[in-house]
This record gives structure tokens, sequence and C-alpha cells, in this order.
């Protein structure tokens, strides 16, 4: 099962490689790894998303705990979140098929942020999901580059669980 890990961490030289120091020891891969300024001054969030079963998870952030600079430690996999990605894409766009992919830039409510002869540069933001969705969708024409951000989540103060209430709306 994959986990999403937020780490509170002083923003200090070297502290990212001390957390990826620590999975690499335990022979753990991160899948996806985003790191930028928190809310407090002097404080980064480190988003991770990581394969494991639960106790493997718990011995890990235990281990992460013992770190100087680590501040907080929360596995958010099973918490209401927001998650977002952000991805560039570059698709192969020949002038008879340009408007074709524009009209699924529209549908994913993505933005055409290049254009070349031959080529088009997309950006998409939105959850994993839709990542995969349109990459999916861009495939027949070509792709010939894409860059992603990894994840970015935050908890629901709301407790509202969307993926929940997607399933619900699915069966009515």
């Amino acid at each position: 099962m994959k986990h999403t890990l937020s780490v509170l961490v002083e923003d200090e030289a070297g502290v990212l490689t001390r957390i990826a120091g620590l999975f690499a020891r335990r022979g753990f891969n991160i899948e996806s790894l985003a790191v930028g300024p928190a809310e407090q001054i002097g404080v980064s969030r480190i988003t991770m998303v990581v394969p494991g079963d639960n106790r493997s998870i718990e011995q890990l952030t235990k281990q992460l705990y013992k770190l100087i600079n680590v501040l907080k430690v929360q596995d958010i996999t099973e918490v209401p979140c927001v998650e977002r990605e952000l991805m560039l894409i570059k698709v192969n766009a020949a002038a008879s098929l340009r408007s074709e992919i524009v009209e699924i830039v529209q549908i994913f409510r993505a933005k055409v942020v290049d254009v070349s002869e031959d080529a088009l540069t997309i950006e998409v933001s939105g959850d994993p999901g839709k990542m995969v969705a349109i990459v999916q969708m861009l495939n027949k024409f070509g792709i010939q580059e894409i860059a992603r951000t990894g994840k970015i989540a935050l908890t629901r103060e709301s407790r509202v669980n969307t993926e929940y209430l997607k399933s619900l709306a699915a069966k009515v």
C-alpha cells in the first residue's frame, strides 16, 4: 500500500539528506517527494509517498522522530485531505490535431503554456487521478516529455472525505 507522509522540519541545510538517507538505509523507495516552506517561518513541509505496510510505516515514523530537525510526522493516508499535483506535459501537435488536443485540455481545466510548430506544452494541476487520466488521453498524440511535482497534501479541517462522497454519487 502507498502511504502519504506529511513531515514538518526545521528549514536547515542537510535535513532532506538525512531523511533520504534514513529511507535508503531501510530499503524504502520514495515514490513522490515535494518540499516547500510551511506556514511558519523557518519550517518546511515535506510531503512524500512511500510504499509499505502499516507496521513498516509506523517504524519509519518512529525513526524520523529520532532525527534532529524533524518537528512532526503524520501519516495522512487515511485522513480526509486535499491532494494536488502539478504537471507539465509536452505533446506532439501537428496543426491538423491541435483543435482536438485543445479540446481535451479544456475538458481537464488545464492550459496550454507553450506552442511550437510541432508541439504543445500543457500545464495541469489537480489530484493524482486527473494526472493519470489526461496522460492516457494525450498518449495517442505522442508524449515528448513529462515533468511532475509529486503530490502535496493538507488535511481537511472539515474532515469531509470527498473520495467517500464521490463513491456515493457514483452509486446514485
